[in-house]
């Protein structure tokens, strides 16, 4: 499926699930603006990477995702750099747990901000220019906890729930302008902050990492076997393409069968 010609913007894609999906759209052909914190000189590798291996434009904004005027200042500059924002993925988010009567409440507003306000903050920026064209893919990932609940996450649990209610208003609003909306949800995916977890759960628990993994951070999924970043990255370019124009305001669950049960 070639996306050539379009562009888009992934948010918090200097690693992890954001790095894939910012490196398969570029792959179909998206010129593609990068966002998220790290290692300046890694970033820059990054972008010049997308560059040289699938021959499209790539740019990088260094926008906070909790601050409003950043994220709408991260869509203009897409805008000028590449032209337009054809597809935009809502990927960026952060976590914390703990139970809710000790839940910081600090942390329960950045999670709101990162988490949803984001979301709302870039879609709002972006549609004007969507709407003109009467084209655009819009892609939230939400999470398997945007449809089911885990304890000692409620900040987290509360945001994603949102990020599906606010894609489906999303796709009815945009129903007729050949625009769509829709969430991706994940289970469990081995990013570099889950393999640190489960590190860090072995030597709390005196067990092994193997272990860690099938009775711990696997409990859930029924497949016993981490999501591939690889798998969110087809499904994001495949919803940017013409062949899932009728597919809008949707959850798509990629769990293993966690939310089957």
């Amino acid at each position: 499926m070639s996306l050539k010609g379009k562009a888009a913007i992934v948010t918090g894609s200097t690693s992890g699930i954001g790095q894939g999906i910012a490196e398969a759209l570029a792959a179909a052909g998206a010129d593609v603006m990068l966002n998220g914190f790290g290692d300046a000189d890694a970033i820059e590798q990054q972008r010049a990477g997308l560059e040289r291996d699938h021959g499209v434009k790539a740019a990088y904004s260094a926008a906070d995702m909790s601050k409003p005027d950043q994220i709408k200042a991260m869509v203009a500059d897409a805008e000028k750099l590449l032209g337009k924002v054809d597809i935009l993925v809502n990927n960026a988010g952060i976590q914390t747990v703990a139970a809710i009567e000790e839940f910081p409440d600090d942390r329960w507003e950045l999670i709101q901000a990162i988490n949803l306000s984001s979301n709302f903050y870039a879609i709002k920026a972006a549609m004007p220019g969507m709407k003109a064209r009467n084209w655009g893919r819009i892609v939230n990932i939400a999470s398997a906890h945007g449809l089911v609940a885990s304890p000692y996450k409620v900040a987290y649990v509360a945001a994603k729930h949102g990020v599906v209610g606010l894609t489906k208003v999303v796709a009815l609003e945009t129903a007729q302008m050949n625009i769509t909306c829709n969430a991706i949800c994940p289970g469990f995916v081995k990013t570099p902050l889950v393999e640190g977890q489960i590190g860090d759960q072995a030597k709390a628990n005196n067990m092994t990492e193997e272990q860690v993994v099938k009775d711990v951070i696997l409990a859930s999924q029924p497949s016993k076997k981490f999501v591939g970043i690889d798998e969110l990255g087809a499904l994001t370019v495949f919803l940017c393409g013409d062949q899932a124009s009728s597919i809008t305001g949707t959850s798509l669950s990629v769990d293993g069968g966690w939310t089957a049960r």
